[in-house]
């Protein structure tokens, strides 16, 4: 096979040639694309690059704000329990203070109590006492004995009190002042006339006794003029005894 220099110099344009249109239509596109490519890959990888770095400052943000939540939610625990306790201790206090009330209370009702109860003992043994004394007075009372307690009965009416004296005085505008007389035993009429003569002396106007037996004076005489009332018999001194002896203890 010969050479051939146009042959040899034609397949060297040809290759020229192919360079030139693979470098003119293929290889600068592909440059281009892979610049492009890569200028992609880069922005990508900046983007990933920024968004892990934004990521670690949420995680950052997200670490401290929970550890700031934990000092907060600690610091709101202790201040709560700081709080009921506080709250306890002052009902605690109230309570003890109610119940060292409520402790005087009842130490004062009780105490109350007592001293009613020994009271109405003391009283009930002297109203026993009374019915005692007025039984066996009863077994030694008589008709001497409820004169001898009209005598008194008659000495204190010349001793009136002044309010007794105007309340006798306001009988007068009555036409007619009705006086009963009870007494343990009959009245003789030598009482009577004696009781009548000295409380017309007292009444400035008609008087109507009315005389009735009472057994249970024991002995002794009780008058009732309008509203008020002389006695002078066992039944109420022994009574009156009874309250003095209890108001005095």
């Amino acid at each position: 096979m010969e050479f051939s220099l146009s042959t040899f110099v034609l397949e060297i344009i040809n290759f020229l040639i192919l360079i030139w249109i693979l470098q003119r239509l293929f290889y600068k596109p592909l440059l281009a694309v892979i610049d492009r490519r890569k200028q992609h890959i880069d922005q990508s990888l900046a983007d990933a690059k920024k968004l892990h770095q934004e990521a670690d400052e949420l995680r950052g943000l997200y670490e401290n704000r929970q550890k700031l939540w934990m000092q907060e939610k600690r610091a709101a625990l202790n201040a709560l329990h700081q709080q009921i306790e506080a709250e306890r201790s002052v009902q605690m206090d109230r309570l003890h203070v109610e119940l060292e009330q409520e402790r005087q209370k009842a130490k004062v009702s009780l105490t109350r109590l007592q001293q009613e109860l020994q009271q109405q003992a003391e009283k009930q043994a002297l109203q026993n006492g009374a019915r005692f004394a007025g039984l066996l007075l009863q077994q030694a009372a008589g008709p001497e004995l409820e004169t001898r307690l009209f005598a008194m009965l008659i000495d204190h009416i010349e001793v009136l009190p002044e309010a007794c004296n105007l309340y006798l005085q306001m009988l007068e505008q009555k036409k007619t002042v009705a006086i009963k007389v009870a007494s343990a035993y009959p009245f003789s009429t030598e009482l009577r006339q004696q009781l009548e003569q000295k409380l017309g002396s007292l009444i400035n106007t008609s008087t109507a006794f009315k005389y009735y037996q009472d057994s249970s004076l024991i002995a002794g005489v009780r008058i009732d003029i309008g509203a008020w009332v002389l006695h002078a018999n066992l039944k109420h001194e022994l009574a009156g005894f009874a309250e003095i002896a209890y108001e005095s203890e």
